[in-house]
């Protein structure tokens, strides 16, 4: 159903990352609004680094919302305005995935849709149709 792959004929992953997942068969997928650092009561933090911890942390919930899991993703992107200390940004990443390798891809941009935000992040899952 799913096969992650880095071919050869490419440079390797300069992160946690793979190049490609063929998804093939019968399947659901499930495709994500972009997701906030914003809390459920609408706070958003100032720190980018907990405004992307919160944005991951929608994409869990909108995962078990579909019966679906940090397993099942196949796309991230991520959207961030501003300064992010690399290490401390690839450990909160780390994190969540764990050892799921997702493609993935990291945009910086001018601005989101209102000065406070600092993040956002696309996601893409895929489970076996059963």
């Amino acid at each position: 159903m799913r096969q992650a792959r880095n071919p050869e004929n490419i440079h390797p992953p300069i992160a946690p990352y793979v190049h490609q997942i063929e998804v093939t068969g019968p399947g659901r997928w499930l495709t994500l609004s972009g997701q906030l650092g914003m809390k459920t009561n609408g706070d958003v933090p100032e720190d980018p680094l907990k405004q992307l911890e919160i944005a991951l942390e929608n994409i869990q919930l909108n995962l078990e919302a579909a019966n679906m899991s940090v397993k099942d993703l196949t796309k991230l992107v991520f959207y961030l305005v501003g300064d992010f200390e690399a290490t401390k940004r690839r450990e909160v990443i780390g994190a969540f995935l764990g050892d799921q390798l997702p493609c993935t891809t990291m945009i910086y941009v001018v601005a989101l849709a209102a000065p406070q935000f600092k993040v956002e992040v696309d996601a893409w899952a895929c489970v076996e149709a059963k």
